[in-house]
């Protein structure tokens, strides 16, 4: 039990750190003309792709919401799709930006209810925190706080990480697109699930004690643990040195467990599509004993270049992004984290650790309800289709409520609050 209380605790810290990013970059680019600009022109060809497909719209046959029976099908647009994909980025920035922990997670299972393959989904969500990153460029002002061998060190992982991980979702949809699916989804199910469930935890527990207003938003503490201590005094050079400006003499790590961090990080970065910043994070103050500044600085270093790596070697060349779909999730979310963000000026925390606890739940559902389906089509464990059918579309439903619901929550409680968040009467 103590275990997975550990490990929710663990992938928590990394959603908020995720967040935290998230909401940078998202200030980043409206708050720079030039970039609104680049962001616009990066729309244009949508815009002008809905002419130039809209004869085609009335009969072309999709055989579902928004993708094919294969992952190489979706290469052309449409005005639903736009719209569809803005949607879902908006829930997943509105999560993020409200409730201050990586609303990321329900990306891939968001499309893959919407009718997108797993790997494609898996692809788009890469390229989709790839612009987001280069956009942002919020690398430039934080660089100072990145240790550069420690990071170069911990990519030779993460790229290693990356190519496994994007090997071993290709290898699985040539084998079987269905298993190719299960596979996503099953990482997806154990994820969410463990993740939920402590986040259920900490919102019961929250309500019985003087947490309930605290900031939804809040981080961890520096001090070095137990494990980083017994890590650190491993010495099998070479090692690397950091956080000279917080510790007389500094500290070390050996290369050996900056690699293994970046695998695991590149890992889950090519094979659930999230960039793999909401594992760098607790990884790095919880197991490796670096400081929180040095953290951040790194994490936005290695989210540019995993992300872009896993996105673009590993999938935009095999046919596995869907890129008009990608823009509308990047627009969608940037406006999400925004409106998200100021709403937690006027919402009490426990309230939202609330939702968030049920928006994880939700997509835990959805997924874990899309398993036994994929698994009985396969032949794996003895169900129909017709129920496995039944269970899907009851995780779907029950995802898209819960989701949309709190984004109609968000959206209204932000329009009936504008006067106290243009300042008049805003609560610190």
């Amino acid at each position: 039990m103590n275990f997975f209380r550990q490990w929710g605790r663990f992938m928590t810290m990394g959603a908020q750190a995720h967040a935290r990013w998230e909401l940078d970059v998202s200030n980043t680019i409206f708050r720079d003309k030039k970039r609104l600009i680049v962001l616009l022109l990066l729309l244009i060809p949508i815009v002008l792709g809905a002419y130039a497909f809209a004869d085609q719209l009335g009969t072309m046959e999709l055989p579902q919401l928004l993708g094919g029976k294969k992952a190489y099908s979706p290469a052309f647009y449409s005005t639903g799709i736009f719209i569809i994909s803005s949607l879902i980025g908006m829930g997943a920035g509105l999560i993020t930006g409200c409730i201050g922990a990586g609303g990321g997670f329900i990306i891939a299972p968001a499309l893959m209810s919407a009718g997108i393959q797993g790997i494609l989904a898996v692809g788009t969500d890469l390229f989709h925190i790839f612009a987001k990153a280069i956009m942002g460029s919020v690398i430039h002002r934080k660089l100072g706080n990145v240790n550069v061998p420690m990071a170069l060190v911990f990519l030779i992982g993460a790229i290693s990480g990356a190519t496994a991980g994007g090997l071993i979702n290709r290898l699985l949809y040539e084998i079987n697109p269905v298993l190719s699916d299960a596979f996503i989804t099953s990482v997806y199910s154990i994820m969410l699930g463990l993740l939920g469930f402590y986040s259920l935890f900490d919102y019961l527990k929250a309500r019985k004690s003087d947490l309930g207003d605290s900031d939804p938003h809040g981080g961890e503490a520096d001090e070095m643990g137990t494990f980083s201590k017994k890590l650190q005094a491993i010495k099998i050079p070479p090692m690397v040195n950091f956080d000279h400006d917080l510790v007389p003499g500094g500290r070390s790590i050996s290369w050996v467990f900056l690699v293994l961090s970046g695998a695991l990080v590149g890992l889950a970065a090519g094979i659930m599509g999230v960039g793999g910043g909401f594992l760098t994070f607790p990884i790095f103050v919880y197991m490796l004993g670096v400081s929180s500044m040095t953290t951040v600085g790194t994490d936005i270093f290695q989210i540019v270049f995993t992300a872009g790596y896993a996105g673009i070697t590993q999938y935009a060349v095999y046919g596995f992004i869907f890129y008009t779909l990608a823009m509308g999730m990047l627009l969608g979310s940037l406006i999400g984290v925004q409106i998200g963000a100021m709403v937690t000026k006027v919402v009490k925390g426990v309230t939202i650790r609330g939702f968030y606890a049920m928006a994880v739940l939700a997509g835990f559902v959805n997924r874990i309800f899309a398993l036994p389906g994929k698994l009985g089509a396969m032949e794996i464990i003895p169900i129909s289709k017709q129920v496995g059918d039944i269970l899907n579309i009851i995780g779907i439903w029950a995802f898209f409520l819960v989701i949309g619901f709190f984004s109609i929550w968000v959206i209204a409680t932000f329009l009936f609050n504008l006067g106290k968040l243009n300042g008049k009467e805003a609560k610190s």
